[in-house]
């Protein structure tokens, strides 16, 4: 019979609070960065799509779904939750940055 890895757990092992907050975390930040990130693509998707605006924001609005589970999945494939953080602010600022170009934050 093989013999357990090293980061083998035993059925009986409760996971740690450190454990815990650490998914908690990720949770937190995949749901809420993912939904940040989804909207700031999808206000410049909307405003930069070469289409009737109608359609654009249609269009956008179906994108922020993939952008949203991108965001996802990135967030518990990152190594850390620092790494996850960075990646999620990583995205946020350039389309931040492309919406202030683009004139939406302009009142």
């Amino acid at each position: 019979m093989p013999r357990p890895g090293p980061r083998a757990v035993s059925a009986r092992t409760a996971p740690t609070p450190a454990y815990r907050a650490a998914v908690l975390g990720r949770v937190l930040l995949a749901a809420l960065g993912g939904y940040a990130v989804a909207a700031l693509a999808t206000g410049l998707f909307a405003l930069v799509l070469p289409m009737p605006r109608s359609e654009a924001v249609t269009t956008a609005t179906l994108l922020s779904f993939a952008v949203m589970v991108a965001v996802v999945v990135a967030v518990f494939a990152a190594r850390s939750l620092a790494r996850a953080a960075a990646l999620v602010l990583g995205l946020a600022a350039p389309l931040a940055g492309g919406l202030w170009l683009a004139g939406a934050f302009a009142g």
